[in-house]
């Protein structure tokens, strides 16, 4: 896992992004138990190393989970949920026969998601610094 205030660098940029994630199963259902969100934390970690991504924290109750997820720039973040949900619905369903019977019709994930940024500054002080910039005359 990854310390907050860790700056990663790319080729050609510096970068400290994170998305605050909130993945919920198809209506509601009650479909996690421990285990289940234990093998969720570990799919999810092995997708977010194959995006570059890292995944910071997981955890998650019977029907939801929250992912916080450091990703680079070049990484959409509508690619990389639309990975971590495929491959999660698909492997969690193979390692635990008994949760496949508790999708709905085959569907582990609500098609919806809560995506947020977080970190760094806030938008106010963002904002105030950019106010504060000496436009050149």
């Amino acid at each position: 896992m990854s310390n907050d205030n860790d700056i990663r660098h790319g080729r050609h940029c510096v970068f400290a992004m994170h998305v605050h994630l909130v993945f919920v199963t198809k209506y509601r259902s009650k479909v996690f138990d421990g285990a289940a969100i234990a093998s969720l934390r570990a799919i999810f970690a092995k997708v977010c190393a194959d995006f570059e991504a890292t995944l910071v924290e997981m955890d998650g109750e019977d029907d939801h989970v929250h992912l916080l997820v450091e990703y680079p720039p070049k990484v959409a973040v509508s690619a990389l949920v639309n990975s971590l949900k495929g491959v999660s619905s698909r492997l969690l369903r193979q390692a635990r026969p008994d949760i496949a019977r508790r999708y709905w019709k085959g569907a582990l994930w609500s098609p919806s998601y809560f995506a947020a940024s977080c970190g760094g500054a806030p938008i106010s002080i963002v904002r105030q610094y950019i106010e504060q910039q000496q436009t050149p005359t």
